[in-house]
């Protein structure tokens, strides 16, 4: 079976953390990239987070050296994977809009927050 590629979205904060580790190995789907704020965009994983690792597992080697794409790149993170989680730590209208924008490029989103719950 091939897997699915994915980008964990809001991937450095401590959901992010915990859904790289929900990831790790998994039999449907690959993290092949992952998006966060602005200021972490351009670095590594490992960069990015630093010392804030949260977890009680390492940091899966898989990710340490994937650069941070900016979230707020819509397109272009789309446009790298076939599903996103999203695990963004933004006001509940912020996150309706970033989940609503990769929607709209026909990615799949599946969503840790509360924003959508009730979404039609």
């Amino acid at each position: 079976m091939n897997k699915m590629s994915c980008c964990v979205v809001g991937a450095t904060g401590m959901v992010g953390q915990r859904f790289l580790t929900l990831l790790e190995n998994h039999p449907w789907f690959e993290v092949v990239t992952v998006a966060a704020r602005p200021r972490s965009a351009g670095k590594t994983y490992e960069e990015a987070v630093g010392g804030r690792w949260k977890m009680d597992t390492p940091m899966p080697e898989a990710v340490k050296n994937i650069v941070v794409m900016n979230v707020n790149e819509v397109e272009k993170v789309a446009s790298e994977v076939d599903f996103v989680f999203s695990a963004v730590d933004m006001t509940k209208e912020e996150i309706k809009k970033i989940e609503e924008d990769y929607a709209k490029t026909e990615t799949p989103v599946v969503s840790n927050n509360s924003a959508h719950r009730w979404t039609p």
